[in-house]
C-alpha cells in the first residue's frame, strides 16, 4: 500500500489556454479539486509555494480552506522556504490551519529554490547573519519553528495581562498536538536528508536533485532515501518516518490525453546547472497507456521505496481534467502496482 497525493505548482496565466486565467482561480479551483480528489479517493492535497509568481506564495489560507471542507485528505505543501518565513508566526498559521483541518495538516519546508528575484527574502526583511549564507538562514529558522511547535512555555507573562494567564512561561497559541511529528524536509541532496533525519522531520524528495553521481534520478534518490533511513535509526527516533517522492506521471486513456502528453512517452532526465555551484539532475515524465507505466514505474527504485508518491498535476488545465488524470492513476495503474 502507498499513500498517493497531487502536488500541484498553483500556475495561472491568462493565457487563452488556460483554464485557470487568475490567483482567483487558482484558489478557488484547488479546493474544488481537494474535494473531488477526497471522494475519488486521493490521500493528500499538497501545494508548491514561491513568491514574486503567479503561483501560491501564502499557503495557509488555502490549506485551512481545503480542511474545511474536507474530512480525510491530507493537506500539505511542497515545500514552504524557510528563507521567507518568521517561525513564530508560521507557527501560529500551521496550528490554526491543522486544527481546522482536524489534525490533517503534512508540512512540508525546506531551504528553497532558485527564485523569481534576487534574494528576494530581504524583501522580507531577512538576511543571513556575517560569515553565514541564505541555507544557513534557512536552517536556523527551521530548527526555531520545530523547537516552538513542541509547545513548551518561553515567553515571560506581563504580570498586568489584559486576560488571566496560566502559570509559568507562555508558549504560542493555537497549539496543535503531534503537529511537530508531520513536518517534512524537502531535500535535495544526500547531507540535507541526513540532517532532516537527525531533526526528526520526514522527507519529501522531489523530481529534482543535486547530481551526486551522475546516476538516474530514481537510483540517487533510493540512495538518499536509504541514508535518510539509516540516520533516522541512528537518532532513536521511536516512531516509523514517512517518505514521499514526486513525478510527473499520466497514464494515456483516451485522445486528449495523448494530445496533451503523448509527446512525453520518451521523456529522460535531463541534467544542468541550476546556479553557478550546483549540477542538478531533473527526472523524466511518465506517460504511457497504462500496463506499459506499470513497468515502468516498477523499475522506478525511489517510487518503490517511498510510502508516498506525489503527483505533479497539470492545474491550469482545469479541475475536470485533473479528476480525470488522478481517477485513471488510481484506476488503472495503483491496482497493478499493488498500491491498493
Amino acid at each position: 500500500m502507498k499513500k498517493i497525493g497531487f502536488l500541484s505548482f498553483g500556475h495561472w496565466s491568462a493565457s487563452a489556454h488556460s483554464e485557470t486565467r487568475s490567483a482567483a482561480d487558482f484558489l478557488h479551483q484547488s479546493i474544488d479539486l481537494a474535494v473531488a480528489a477526497e471522494e475519488l479517493g486521493v490521500d493528500g492535497a499538497y501545494f508548491r509555494v514561491h513568491h514574486f509568481a503567479r503561483q501560491a506564495g501564502s499557503p495557509f489560507p488555502l490549506l485551512s480552506a481545503i480542511g474545511a471542507r474536507t474530512s480525510k485528505i491530507e493537506i500539505g505543501t511542497g515545500v514552504i522556504d524557510m528563507r521567507y518565513e518568521n517561525p513564530l508566526y508560521m507557527v501560529e498559521n500551521a496550528s490554526t490551519a491543522d486544527l481546522i483541518s482536524g489534525g490533517r495538516l503534512q508540512l512540508g519546508i525546506s531551504r528553497g529554490s532558485p527564485e523569481q528575484v534576487i534574494d528576494g527574502w530581504r524583501y522580507f526583511g531577512y538576511n543571513p547573519a556575517d560569515g553565514e549564507t541564505d541555507a544557513d538562514m534557512a536552517r536556523q529558522h527551521t530548527e526555531v519553528f520545530l523547537k516552538l511547535l513542541d509547545g513548551e512555555g518561553f515567553a515571560q507573562p506581563n504580570p498586568r495581562p489584559m486576560f488571566a494567564n496560566p502559570p509559568g512561561l507562555l508558549r504560542l497559541e493555537p497549539h496543535s498536538e503531534g503537529l511537530r511529528d508531520r513536518i517534512w524536509w524537502g531535500s535535495g541532496s544526500n547531507a540535507t536528508s541526513v540532517w532532516a533525519a537527525k531533526l526528526g522531520m520526514n522527507l519529501q524528495s522531489s523530481t529534482l536533485k543535486d547530481d551526486e553521481t551522475g546516476e538516474p534520478l530514481h537510483v540517487q534518490q533510493r540512495k538518499q532515501i536509504e541514508a535518510y533511513r539509516e540516520a533516522w535509526t541512528e537518532a532513536g527516533h521511536e516512531r516509523e518516518p514517512r517518505v514521499s517522492v514526486s513525478r510527473s506521471i499520466f497514464a494515456l486513456t483516451n485522445d486528449l490525453d495523448r494530445a496533451y502528453f503523448g509527446r512525453d512517452r520518451h521523456s529522460r532526465d535531463q541534467v544542468g546547472m541550476i546556479d553557478e555551484d550546483t549540477r542538478a539532475i531533473f527526472g523524466r515524465s511518465y506517460a504511457a497507456e497504462p500496463d506499459e507505466l506499470v513497468r515502468e514505474l516498477k523499475e522506478d527504485e525511489a517510487v518503490q521505496a517511498a510510502d508516498t508518491l506525489l503527483l505533479t498535476i497539470p492545474n491550469q488545465l482545469g479541475v475536470e481534467y485533473n479528476v480525470h488524470v488522478l481517477e485513471s492513476i488510481l484506476t488503472h495503474v495503483a491496482p497493478e502496482l499493488g498500491w491498493r
